[in-house]
């Protein structure tokens, strides 16, 4: 299969515009159409609707797309082994991770990886809303849950332990919890798609849960950020992970609320990447780098 057809489908999905994907690549349009109707015929299949207004992706070119992707990832990766081309790291990193994570642990440190690797960019999705890593053609995610998906590789990156917490001022005004069956009487913030899970006495043993049945929810929440404000604020009882809160806990703005109860989590952070025989060197430098940056233990807990 011809790789630099390849290279142009991906361009050219990118952009949705052949003429201005095959420039990219030093092609005349005329040339560039050539090639992608090459590449079409080579899979049987048309990848891209064309019409005199519009460029969009077929349904067999959406499927092909992650496709497309990890086979330029494994060219170019081989390529490295073998030593052709430049020895400095170079090329798109795509990552994806929750926005409340990045604003506090990566964006502050992105400008000493950028100096230390210049020939490397990055394209961020920040959001708390989890994406399809193979289907968004991401080379590279931060996901904070068990990983059961066989696609996939992990690097744990650290534990996330959560917590329960609310403000002060919160607790002033409407008691503090002392048992799990007390979180009936008060407001509670939580996640829109979150579960229920278990609070463990300190002998390991079930004693409640969160939110208990039937508690009534005062704010559902999609945002990390915005739930750790919202509790600083008085809102109520949330519970967050404490990479999450550890500031605020220090500087008591938060207090962590039934502290001989272990909340019932299987989740950890997580560098996720598309299952491959060959890690490419953007990949594994900036694994190396969070690994690094965030440490062990991590930063919250030092």
């Amino acid at each position: 299969m011809d790789t630099e057809g390849i290279r142009l489908f991906v361009k050219a999905a990118d952009m949705l515009n052949i003429s201005a994907a095959g420039r990219q690549l030093g092609l005349a349009p005329a040339v560039a159409s050539a090639r992608l109707a090459k590449l079409e015929n080579q899979v049987g299949a048309d990848l891209l609707h064309r019409s005199t207004r519009k460029v969009s992706l077929s349904l067999e070119g959406a499927e092909f797309l992650p496709f497309a992707r990890e086979i330029l990832a494994q060219e170019d990766a081989a390529l490295a082994a073998l030593g052709h081309g430049s020895p400095e790291v170079r090329g798109t990193l795509r990552f994806a991770a929750s926005s409340s994570f990045a604003q506090l642990f990566i964006a502050p440190i992105l400008p000493e990886f950028l100096d230390r690797y210049p020939g490397v960019n990055l394209e961020l999705n920040l959001s708390d809303t989890q994406i399809n890593l193979i289907e968004g053609g991401f080379d590279l995610a931060l996901r904070n849950y068990a990983i059961e998906d066989s696609s996939l590789r992990a690097r744990k990156l650290a534990d996330d332990t959560r917590i329960l917490c609310a403000s002060p001022e919160y607790l002033a005004r409407h008691g503090t919890p002392l048992v799990p069956e007390d979180l009936e009487q008060h407001q509670l913030l939580l996640f829109m798609k979150g579960t229920a899970r278990n609070l463990l006495a300190r002998d390991g043993k079930p004693a409640g849960m969160f939110p208990p049945p039937g508690a009534r929810k005062r704010v559902g929440c999609d945002d990390g950020a915005s739930m750790r404000i919202a509790t600083k604020a008085g809102v109520g009882i949330s519970v967050n992970s404490i990479w999450s809160v550890h500031g605020e806990i220090r500087e008591g703005s938060l207090v962590q609320v039934l502290p001989d109860y272990e909340i019932e989590d299987k989740s950890a952070i997580w560098l996720v990447y598309p299952k491959s025989n060959v890690l490419t060197a953007k990949v594994r430098v900036f694994i190396d780098f969070l690994l690094e940056k965030i440490g062990n233990p991590p930063l919250w807990e030092r």
